[in-house]
């Protein structure tokens, strides 16, 4: 009678392989069919990322390529179709090329003298939430200096109190519009303060720290020192 073999950890190992081996060999028989569907499932799948990614940067190159005809053609001083190329851009474009195209178009709505469509224009970008913060927030501010003489200062104040602070890329912009409008209501220690914070703040353009400063000290508030003195 044949001994048995050696019952150890060698022994045991050998085992092992072989029932995973065999698990895997009748693992491939019973669902071979599922498995070729699925990966002929995967290289669809991949196929038509890989499509769909080349698709919207040729599309992109193509948007870009658009908007770059039409600055050229307002360049020059013959805008043509220019307004409605920039109307389907700004629908139809990713959202870089949709921004550049709304901005854009307020821009030549103001060329052309049309404040409402320029304000409209500015207004969809502040409130569209897919767009970059940036361009939201560039947007309100043109919208609000557009619509300043008819609002009344509580909505000029509310509708800038997020960039209005020091710290802020709008601080200045934003600062002295919130400013004029505490001026409206007649909070004019106040309104002092926040040109002489402007000034202060050297991350702000020195065009608008200057106005500050002179602003500040006709409400009685001294700012001058917030800047280097003239060479």
């Amino acid at each position: 009678m044949a001994e048995p073999p050696e019952y150890n950890e060698t022994f045991m190992r050998e085992v092992d392989e072989n029932l995973r081996r065999d698990q895997m060999r009748d693992l491939g028989k019973r669902y071979s069919g599922w498995i070729a569907a699925a990966l002929v499932l995967f290289l669809a799948a991949s196929g038509g990322f890989i499509w769909w990614q080349k698709h919207k940067v040729e599309r992109s190159e193509r948007q870009i390529e658009q908007l770059a005809e039409v600055f050229k053609n307002i360049g020059a001083g013959t805008p043509g179709a220019a307004p409605q190329k920039l109307d389907q851009l700004s629908e139809d474009g990713t959202k870089s090329v949709r921004a550049t195209a709304l901005f854009t178009r307020a821009a030549l709505a103001l060329q052309q003298n049309d404040v409402k469509l320029a304000t409209a224009k500015y207004r969809q970008i502040a409130e569209d939430s897919s767009l970059p913060e940036p361009y939201r927030d560039a947007a309100l501010l043109r919208q609000t200096a557009l619509e300043f003489d008819s609002l009344q200062p509580p909505q000029v104040i509310s509708r800038l109190s997020p960039l209005a602070k020091p710290g802020n890329p709008w601080f200045g912009s934003a600062g002295e519009m919130t400013a004029m409008a505490l001026i409206k209501q007649g909070q004019k220690a106040q309104a002092g303060e926040l040109f002489a914070a402007i000034a202060k703040d050297k991350t702000v353009p020195e065009t608008i720290r200057s106005r500050a400063v002179q602003i500040a000290g006709s409400l009685g508030v001294d700012a001058g020192g917030a800047l280097p003195p003239a060479q």
